[in-house]
């Protein structure tokens, strides 16, 4: 197996250069879909350097929270700060040029590109192009997008499928694609929305080895998980939510052994 981040793959030439560490906060956050508060004035804070994680029953509001802090929803009250600039206004793609990256519940990739072009969409959407490049357009940042590209496929594993569509792919495999991709582009934070599901156990394993690294290295990860083993030994800081609010913070095994996290679970089905 390819070592995770502190080890040769990511001394390699083709590491992403570093951004400064970061930090991804929320403050008093609200979205609403009708009469309906689906988060409901949270506070968050995922530091540089450290994995921080949102549990919580189905319809307990973390997906739109995600989707407020990622930019692809506008909340209706409150701010998301990256680094402690505000970028509340600012949309999905903006965020990306500022450091921060996201994967998504349903895999995101494009079918029809090889692996090695889908993680060249992400090194590249960092130096300012786009999938032009892919399409025999000029694309800027060359040398860097490839170097780029080249780590982020080995330290997923992903080097021996370089030339494979991804169409091909199964779901665990596609799962990683996807986390190599946004780390082409060399984000400050990372937000991950179930990274697990679909993996096998030496694919869960590997993830566990590369997010542990990316905080070693000073990024900011945030996680949507439902396996509460992974949390537990990944998390530094986990929230739980209900109904739209934070229930529960703290280190994995108090939050979970709280009554209130435990109610909710109860209330709206296991996680």
């Amino acid at each position: 197996m390819n070592p995770g981040p502190g080890g040769a793959a990511a001394r390699s030439t083709g590491r992403p250069a570093a951004r400064p560490p970061a930090r991804l906060t929320a403050r008093g956050l609200v979205r609403r879909f009708g009469g309906l508060a689906a988060v409901d004035g949270v506070d968050l804070t995922a530091p540089a350097g450290r994995i921080t994680a949102l549990i919580g029953p189905n319809g307990a509001g973390k997906s739109t929270l995600f989707d407020c802090l990622a930019g692809t929803l506008r909340p209706d009250a409150g701010r998301v700060l990256l680094g402690g600039r505000d970028v509340t206004g600012l949309p999905a793609h903006a965020r990306v040029r500022l450091g921060m990256a996201r994967t998504f519940q349903q895999i995101a990739v494009f079918p029809t590109l090889t692996v090695t072009e889908n993680v060249r969409v992400g090194a590249e959407q960092r130096a300012g192009g786009s999938v032009r490049g892919l399409l025999g357009l000029p694309a800027p940042g060359g040398r860097q997008a490839q170097q780029a590209t080249e780590h982020a496929l080995a330290l997923l594993g992903l080097s021996a499928l370089r030339e494979r569509p991804a169409a091909a792919l199964p779901t665990g495999t596609l799962r990683l694609l996807e986390l190599a991709r946004a780390l082409a582009g060399g984000p400050g934070v990372l937000l991950l929305d179930e990274p697990a599901a679909g993996l096998d156990t030496p694919e869960t394993e590997r993830l566990a080895r590369v997010l542990r690294g990316l905080a070693a290295q000073g990024m900011a990860l945030l996680l949507v998980e439902h396996d509460v083993e992974l949390v537990a030994d990944l998390a530094d800081t986990v929230y739980a939510m209900a109904g739209g609010r934070v229930v529960a913070r703290g280190p994995v095994r108090a939050v979970l052994a709280d009554p209130r996290v435990a109610r909710a679970w109860g209330e709206a089905g296991a996680p």
